[in-house]
């Protein structure tokens, strides 16, 4: 069989069988099946094993860019528990002036007491500072199902009979979101390889609407200030939730230090004796210490009581670097791109955070 346009219906990539363990490469007997996925998307599904892949960023930007000459309804999917690390900047230069419909995906994983109209207020807000004026502003979680009918009517009325492009940084579940439309829509099986690897989608993946339009997955684009770039594969499942986060209390006298793991450091300097509540995955250990006795506790025990990351994989991690925030808002929070965030009340709070070098930290208007 002849594998020039052969796609691979996992991850988009174009087949070939000449040079094992390069991007695409599947067996020539493989060909006579029915669907034909490339070997790494083979080894994702079926022994939850990774090959790392080298494609570059402009590789990515220079298949969104192409989005921009079309005429088409864009979806763009962020994961709501990191917002702020999974938001593309500047998607309107990439789009043109095609409409955008907002998602924010795995909205199980925010404690059940979350108000959801209150957080779509949230959202449509930061979008609107963040320079993005979408059509509607939706909640789903695509690995449960639930808000899925709602977003598949949503996308077929505001398409207007147009192709439909989702959009994304890696790892904010957009293959796991067609997935779950193409089961809902048509009972099909998965169709698109997931997993929680920052990457999995390598090109273009189109599938084919009734009125003979298509559903468009694109690549995640990278964005190198979140943890998920910084911590060893292993250690990506443990940072990563699974399910509901159950918000952790600690009220902290000045001059106290909270430890997330060894990932990262939250040093509560001055304001009194206040609460602070910790939005991380629940397998991630919190530690309390006193802030004299904070750089000597990670000098000691980073990779063994604090981790992760465990002592192997602490020899490439990088340095904690520092950063200073006064808090002037009543409500705020405080994020580490890609692990979580902590909420403080009241302002006047002066605050120090810790991440590894190259992660994002920032101060937001409370998500919850």
């Amino acid at each position: 069989m002849n594998v020039n346009n052969l796609h691979c219906i996992g991850c988009g990539v174009a087949i070939q069988t000449d040079r094992p363990g390069e991007l695409g490469y599947t067996p020539r007997s493989a060909l006579e099946k029915e669907e034909i996925i490339c070997q790494r998307c083979f080894r994702l599904r079926h022994y939850n094993e990774v090959q790392d892949v080298e494609l570059s960023d402009q590789s990515f930007l220079d298949i969104l860019h192409a989005i921009g000459n079309t005429d088409s309804l864009i979806v763009k999917i962020i994961d709501i528990f990191d917002f702020n690390g999974s938001w593309i900047p500047g998607l309107q230069r990439f789009v043109g002036k095609n409409p955008i419909l907002l998602v924010g995906n795995k909205a199980d994983l925010l404690p059940k007491s979350t108000n959801t109209n209150k957080l779509v207020n949230w959202m449509k807000k930061q979008a609107k500072e963040l320079g993005l004026s979408p059509l509607d502003v939706l909640l789903v979680s695509a690995a449960k199902g639930n808000g899925i009918q709602e977003a598949l009517a949503e996308i077929d009325s505001l398409r207007q009979g147009k192709d439909v492009y989702i959009v994304g940084c890696t790892n904010v579940g957009k293959s796991t979101f067609i997935n779950r439309i193409i089961k809902t829509a048509a009972g099909g099986n998965d169709v698109i390889t997931t997993s929680h690897v920052p990457g999995t989608t390598l090109d273009m993946i189109e599938i084919s609407l009734d009125d003979g339009k298509s559903l468009v997955d694109t690549p995640g684009i990278i964005n190198h200030h979140q943890m998920a770039h910084y911590v060893s594969k292993k250690d990506l499942k443990i940072i990563t939730p699974k399910k509901e986060i159950k918000p952790r209390v600690y009220q902290l006298n000045e001059n106290q230090t909270l430890f997330f793991g060894g990932l990262a450091r939250f040093d509560y300097i001055k304001g009194g004796r206040r609460p602070v509540v910790c939005y991380l995955a629940n397998s991630i250990d919190i530690h309390r210490t006193k802030l004299e006795k904070a750089d000597e506790l990670y000098e000691k025990h980073a990779g063994e009581m604090l981790q992760p990351p465990g002592k192997e994989e602490l020899e490439n991690f990088p340095e904690l670097v520092r950063h200073e925030f006064k808090l002037k808002d009543d409500k705020m929070d405080i994020v580490f791109s890609g692990l979580g965030w902590i909420t403080l009340k009241e302002q006047g709070a002066q605050v120090a955070a810790y991440a590894p070098k190259g992660v994002s930290v920032l101060l937001r208007p409370s998500l919850i």
